[in-house]
């Protein structure tokens, strides 16, 4: 069971980054509103990562697991609250786009060490996309302001 759910873990971790990654493709191709409906995909994330944080009692996971699992689905939250459901033009407010900014990577980072529990394969897997992530979130950022 330990070892599904390992898989589970660096599944999502990878989904999360490829999306990502699309978003900010998309935003740079000047679509957003491509990364917009990518985003609605990124909301199922929160299913398997409830279902791990259900789970994690019974694996001995240590504090840091949740965490991890945890600053993901802040950020999640905070994507779905601000972007979809009040949506709030809150990327040029400084301090708004600093605590988004700072979920975002904490929980990108997170989800790194969740896919390290499926394997080598799967953490190296995970960090390259987190790199590619990183480098198109700031080149984006710089480009189209968002």
């Amino acid at each position: 069971m330990a070892e599904k759910l390992n898989i589970l873990g660096a599944l999502t971790a990878v989904f999360f980054f490829i999306t990502t990654m699309l978003v900010f493709i998309s935003r740079l191709a000047g679509k957003p509103q491509y990364g917009y409906w990518l985003g609605y995909s990124q909301f199922i994330l929160t299913l398997p990562l409830i279902f791990l944080l259900c789970y994690a009692p019974r694996l001995n996971r240590p504090v840091l697991y949740y965490i991890q699992i945890g600053l993901m689905l802040a950020w999640l939250i905070l994507e779905i609250f601000l972007d979809y459901i009040c949506k709030i033009e809150f990327r040029q407010t400084r301090w708004l786009i600093i605590v988004y900014v700072t979920l975002f990577f904490a929980g990108s980072g997170g989800m790194i060490g969740v896919s390290t529990l499926a394997g080598r394969g799967w953490t190296i897997v995970s960090v390259i996309l987190f790199l590619i992530m990183a480098v198109l979130a700031f080149v984006q950022r710089s480009v189209t302001g968002m």
